[in-house]
């Protein structure tokens, strides 16, 4: 292909990347940070057509097929390929939305199938043991102790508990106020033992602590007076599941993960563990029920006449 060609494509493609970050911000409301996830996407698109000298609006089935096989070739995971698929969906239902085409090229696009990846399942004496190696006689030991409880008794995602604020622990009614992912707000209960500990650290440890301007709201605080971000949880439950000697992976999700499962396994309504996890769908707080043979064997026993039948 002609240089000329190339760069008249590429110059396509741009033009049309700038009009999808429009219809992305104000059509749709999508945050700077989503928008930018999504023209990320969109980009391994553009660079395997502009190599191959295909402009947006000429973009097949088969050509999105042929990358992804590219992509199958760099061990791109699935759940990542999936995920530039929605991209290109959204992209062109933009310029259908636009007359600019008849047909979304990507709308069937056979999507490559998501393995299920489960964090591994905690005990309760797990979580003990991650507990004990923290010294509770020092601010960071006992916040990180309280952090732990949050996570295990609620099910909180870590985003959601980095940016719980004072405002959002209603004491009285041993409720928390949490806001999930797009904004939606849920009340998730906090068991009188969690909550006695969060109490506890607020007016004990918390209040001796200097917060920075700004910061004043936010529950958990670190040294430097701000509020903690994601990536700290994860570093020093890391190293505590290290220094408990747990082989299992483990991430702030498998707290949130143990508690979904520790609800199912012992008979809980799956709209209720929906509601207290904040999903959208019913179909992913389902996964809990398939964790164990032992949970789907007493189901059937409860339900069905024939294991009734001695």
């Amino acid at each position: 292909m002609a240089v000329n060609e190339n760069t008249v494509i590429l110059k396509r493609w741009r033009e049309m990347e700038r009009e999808f970050e429009t219809h992305l911000r104000l059509e749709r409301g999508f945050s700077t940070n989503t928008v930018a996830a999504y023209l990320s996407d969109l980009g391994h698109l553009e660079r395997y057509a502009v190599e191959h000298g295909v402009s947006p609006e000429s973009i097949t089935a088969g050509d999105i097929e042929n990358l992804l096989a590219q992509l199958n070739r760099l061990d791109i995971a699935a759940t990542t390929q999936s995920r530039f698929v929605s991209a290109f969906r959204s992209f062109y239902r933009m310029l259908i939305l636009d007359d600019t085409i008849k047909e979304n090229p990507a709308e069937f696009v056979i999507l490559p199938k998501r393995p299920q990846h489960l964090p591994d399942v905690l005990t309760n004496d797990d979580v003990d043991a991650i507990q004990s190696t923290f010294d509770r006689s020092t601010v960071d030991g006992e916040r990180n102790y309280v952090i732990v409880e949050v996570l295990y008794g609620c099910g909180l995602r870590v985003s959601e508990l980095v940016t719980l604020k004072l405002a959002d622990i209603y004491e009285q009614e041993e409720c928390l106020r949490v806001i999930g992912k797009g904004d939606k707000e849920r009340w998730v209960p906090i068991n009188s033992r969690a909550l006695a500990l969060l109490m506890t650290y607020i007016h004990n440890v918390r209040s001796c602590q200097t917060v920075r301007h700004g910061e004043e709201k936010y529950i958990f605080i670190s040294r430097l007076g701000r509020h903690l971000s994601r990536n700290f949880v994860f570093m020093f439950l890391r190293d505590a599941v290290t220094k408990a000697g747990i082989e299992k992976h483990v991430s702030p999700h498998s707290l949130r993960h143990s508690f979904a499962t520790e609800l199912v396994n012992g008979g809980a309504d799956l709209r209720a563990v929906q509601e207290m996890l904040g999903h959208a769908k019913i179909a992913t707080t389902e996964i809990y029920t398939h964790l164990t043979p032992q949970y789907l064997r007493d189901t059937i026993a409860t339900y069905h006449p024939h294991y009734r039948i001695n």
